[in-house]
């Protein structure tokens, strides 16, 4: 008898301390450290794999128990978060994360023609963020010297420090980049193949914002290269500290760089600045012409030509309406200056007849 009873008190404390287990683990679970990840982040898919992708490169460590936290309620979905991982238990941060997207968000706009160093000091100043770290990040992503975030309006949390902001924007780009390519590439492009693309598409934004006029302006590089013939382009000057400078005669004649495709044939060495996904579109996609120069007409647009006799043509005439703009803004300023000196019609009244 005395046997039965100790054997039921064995099996009865046994089931009480695997049922005090299993009631304890999960609290005891929950107070296992969180790490300490990044704060703020973007969660580019609501695919689960993604997601803990996402968590794991961001400093969290997720166990198969988080991976079902995180499904039991709502996957979290893509966008910005910004989390405080110190006020929630493990359970819960993971249970809830879908409930911590941010709402501080602002634009970002990257500008076609613009150089990387200009972004990076304009990101530092409205975002707060440290230059050099931000250019650090930027050279360790990139394929290019430039040109690899694409020009457009970016959505960014106000908080996300200099890796997440730099990661989003490639991420964004490389995005573009890859449907570029599915759509342009019968087979995978090599990194030659496309920076050649990014170097054509540099010229094409530095010469005109127009999409209308991008094909065009495409096609008169292809056909230079074709016949042989220097680009002879003042845009390729457009490069680094130059990115935004009047190029003169003079800098012309100095500078001795491959970018002066007045003395050098080919194109530069590396594109100029970023581009639009429109740029690169027409350097992949040229119209078919037998243009081989363009001018700036009086419109703002430009003029394709064939030949060197029809080119000197414009030439001449937009010299012409340079001229005469210049007489006209002469006579304007001196009629406004006149007119400035001119004292208004009235009574002088001498301050002495009020005495």
């Amino acid at each position: 008898m005395k046997q039965i009873i100790s054997r039921k008190y064995k099996r009865f404390i046994l089931i009480f301390e695997i049922t005090m287990f299993m009631m304890l683990l999960p609290i005891a679970y929950n107070f296992v450290p969180l790490n300490g990840g990044t704060k703020t982040f973007y969660m580019p898919s609501t695919d689960i794999k993604e997601v803990i992708h996402t968590l794991k490169k961001n400093g969290y460590e997720v166990t198969w128990v988080d991976n079902v936290m995180l499904t039991l309620k709502q996957v979290p979905a893509a966008g910005w978060y910004s989390i405080q991982a110190d006020t929630y238990g493990r359970f819960s941060f993971f249970m809830h994360l879908y409930t911590q997207q941010t709402d501080e968000l602002m634009d970002v706009v990257i500008y076609a023609g613009e150089t990387k160093v200009e972004l990076i000091k304009r990101l530092a100043n409205d975002m707060k963020l440290d230059e050099k770290v931000l250019l650090q990040n930027y050279t360790a992503l990139a394929h290019f010297k430039e040109a690899d975030i694409f020009s457009g309006r970016y959505t960014m949390a106000r908080k996300a420090d200099e890796n997440a902001t730099i990661g989003y924007l490639f991420r964004e780009s490389r995005e573009k980049l890859e449907a570029f390519k599915k759509e342009y590439f019968s087979k995978k492009p090599d990194t030659l193949e496309l920076k050649i693309v990014h170097i054509i598409a540099s010229i094409i934004q530095k010469e005109s914002n127009s999409i209308q006029e991008m094909p065009l302006i495409s096609s008169v590089i292809y056909n230079r290269l074709k016949k042989g013939m220097k680009l002879q382009m003042d845009s390729t000057l457009n490069y680094d500290e130059y990115a935004h400078t009047i190029v003169t005669p003079e800098r012309i004649k100095s500078d001795e760089s491959y970018y002066n495709t007045y003395k050098h044939k080919g194109l530069p060495p590396h594109p100029l600045s970023s581009v639009s996904i429109d740029a690169l579109k027409s350097a992949m996609k040229p119209v078919k012409s037998d243009y081989l120069f363009f001018m700036l007409n009086k419109e703002g647009t430009h003029d394709f030509t064939a030949t060197y006799a029809q080119h000197l043509e414009k030439l001449k005439a937009f010299r012409t309406y340079q001229k005469e703009r210049k007489v006209q803004k002469g006579i304007e300023q001196n009629i406004e200056k006149n007119a400035t000196k001119k004292k208004p019609f009235g009574l002088s009244i001498s301050r002495s007849a009020f005495k």
